[in-house]
């Protein structure tokens, strides 16, 4: 099953992640919403939701499966070294379900991560208490003088939500699109895209080009906050660094959302938000109570994660910045399981 309320202590930690952004920024920022309503916002207006992630038997225990993209589907039978008519349809989870059980966990999870495949161990209960935000790097601090400039280079939920907060908080953002990759977020329900963007100035360049790559280093000159959630490898590739663009710019605070964070081998793995949680342990803390295998919320580690990226951001950009902030989707639920404080 899909689409569960988001469990009691995630809607505590998604309320004491706002209350506290609220505080720090001195406004009432969206009014008459919680951070639990901010949780099931997507379901709410869209009742459909999105089904591109199941939980599924292996040889050995429960996968936690997302294939949210055509291309995704097109990777299984490399993914599963099918060969011959055994050749799956995109939505054929009948019969992926069967193949899976052929194979253990470990074998799904290391071959389903070399693809670029989001597959996670759904048996893990969640871990000791961790810290949801780690400093990878530090550069020059500068005070503030002026309501911060956000470049936002994110796409779907969890980096729009941030920006959305930062944005109600006073700042200038703009969001960055590639021409040939724009957010996937578009896709979905418009209502929701709107919620999430509306008042933001939209920059839309050809990234794929020396010139559009170019366009982009010049608006991150004039930044004082730059927000990302792609695997780093995305703009490393394209020649943007963030340690060097920090050192060379006092005062740049530089926030990357991804789905286990910067270091290595972790960063080259893919995540969305209901794989996330699950690998966090958020199905097998469910199992463990119900006994029932079920994706609790609605890709609840974006949201959960939007939050606490917007409270860390603004406060590094009081602070002077001079941070590179990292921030994964599985760290923020696992902090949240643990019931600890934001």
């Amino acid at each position: 099953m899909h689409g569960m309320s988001a469990d009691t202590s995630l809607s505590a930690c998604a309320d004491r992640a706002l209350d506290a952004f609220r505080t720090l920024c001195g406004a009432q920022v969206l009014p008459g919403m919680s951070g639990a309503d901010l949780l099931a916002e997507r379901a709410a207006l869209d009742a459909t939701g999105a089904d591109s992630c199941r939980l599924l038997p292996s040889a050995d225990g429960v996968v936690g499966l997302n294939l949210p993209r055509q291309e995704d589907w097109e990777l299984v039978p490399a993914w599963l070294q099918l060969a011959g008519p055994e050749v799956l349809e995109n939505g054929d989870w009948d019969s992926l379900r069967g193949l899976l059980a052929r194979l253990p966990t470990a074998t799904l999870v290391e071959r389903g991560r070399l693809l670029g495949l989001a597959v996670v161990d759904a048996t893990r209960l969640p871990g000791e208490p961790c810290d949801w935000l780690q400093v990878a790097h530090r550069g020059p601090a500068a005070p503030p003088n002026r309501a911060p400039r956000v470049v936002d280079l994110s796409s779907l939920w969890a980096g729009p939500l941030c920006s959305r907060l930062w944005l109600a908080a006073g700042a200038e953002v703009i969001k960055v699109e590639s021409t040939r990759r724009p957010d996937g977020a578009r896709n979905g329900s418009a209502e929701f895209f709107r919620r999430l963007n509306q008042g933001k100035q939209e920059a839309s360049l050809e990234l794929h080009t020396k010139a559009g790559r170019e366009q982009l280093r010049e608006l991150i000159r004039g930044a004082d906050i730059v927000l990302e959630a792609s695997r780093p490898r995305a703009l490393r590739q394209m020649g943007i660094i963030a340690e060097d663009m920090i050192d060379a710019q006092p005062g740049l605070t530089w926030l990357g959302i991804s789905g286990y964070g910067r270091a290595e081998p972790e960063a080259n793995w893919i995540a969305y938000g209901d794989d996330a949680a699950i690998a966090a342990g958020l199905s097998a803390a469910h199992h463990a109570r119900t006994g029932r295998w079920e994706i609790v919320g609605d890709a609840i580690a974006d949201p959960l994660t939007g939050l606490h990226a917007a409270l860390a951001g603004w406060r590094a950009w009081r602070d002077g910045g001079g941070q590179l902030l990292d921030i994964a989707l599985e760290r923020t639920v696992r902090h949240c399981l643990a019931g600890s404080a934001s």
